[in-house]
């Protein structure tokens, strides 16, 4: 008997699934969004300044004097973790979309290489980065949120792999796990490689027009803020090899 040369069904667990993207960035954008679903459907706008005032990321908290006349809650535990925790609130659902979306695109490659401890471990320093950047560039009553500086930080990182010869978006790209673990440009070669240079001017140029210039975009109630965003991205970039486990 003759084999009929027809291939046998895959079972559900055998078929790629239709979203592939790693857990720990599944669990972190799964956190932001139900926090901001916490904060429009549950809380009550009273409560929700009180969330806002212990967990965004205020600079007047380091000034004596604005501190004490604002009374901030959360005391020296919230100086500490805000500099994180801001990133998990957003201002709206437009802006909770945008940064969920270019963190699963741009933050999907970098956990796919770093894996999930190392990838929470640069979330929490690009997004710290990026407050820190706040915090010395802008004066004391201008309150941040949103997870634009550690997505900014994952994007940097995947600039220095994603476009390389074999890489997920390079020449030669493959679907293949080995994608994600090609050897990353280093920064001079960054500086040569035409396609990344082209995303990291675009990128900047973008940041800076819609912050420093204040003109309007979707989901940003005020001013955006691009010196987070640009401390993240510089922490993304420069800190990368710390976080790489793929030899040079």
């Amino acid at each position: 008997m003759r084999p009929t040369g027809r291939r046998k069904p895959q079972t559900l667990s055998q078929r790629e699934p239709i979203l592939n993207i790693p857990g720990v960035i599944t669990m972190l954008a799964g956190m932001m969004i139900l926090v901001h679903a916490w904060r429009m459907f549950i809380l009550d706008p009273e409560t929700d300044t009180q969330v806002l005032l212990t967990f965004a990321f205020i600079p007047a908290r380091f000034e004596r004097s604005l501190a004490a006349s604002w009374g901030f809650p959360g005391g020296l535990a919230a100086d500490i973790w805000s500099f994180v925790s801001y990133a998990f609130l957003h201002a709206d659902w437009t802006h909770l979309s945008v940064n969920v979306l270019w963190f699963v695109v741009f933050g999907s490659p970098v956990a796919r290489r770093f894996g999930a401890l190392r990838s929470l471990v640069f979330f929490v320093v690009t997004a710290a980065a990026g407050a820190v950047a706040h915090l010395v560039t802008t004066d004391g009553q201008s309150p941040m949120i949103g997870a634009s500086a550690a997505v900014s930080g994952f994007t940097a990182a995947a600039v220095r792999f994603v476009f390389q010869r074999g890489g997920p978006l390079g020449p030669m790209r493959s679907t293949d796990p080995a994608a994600y673990h090609v050897p990353a440009l280093s920064l001079p070669d960054l500086a040569r490689n035409g396609t990344a240079m082209g995303m990291i001017i675009v990128w900047i140029v973008l940041n800076v027009v819609f912050g420093a210039v204040s003109l309007p975009i979707a989901g940003a109630e005020g001013q955006i803020a691009w010196q987070a965003h640009l401390g993240g991205f510089l922490a993304g970039l420069l800190l990368f090899r710390f976080f790489d486990p793929v030899p040079a």
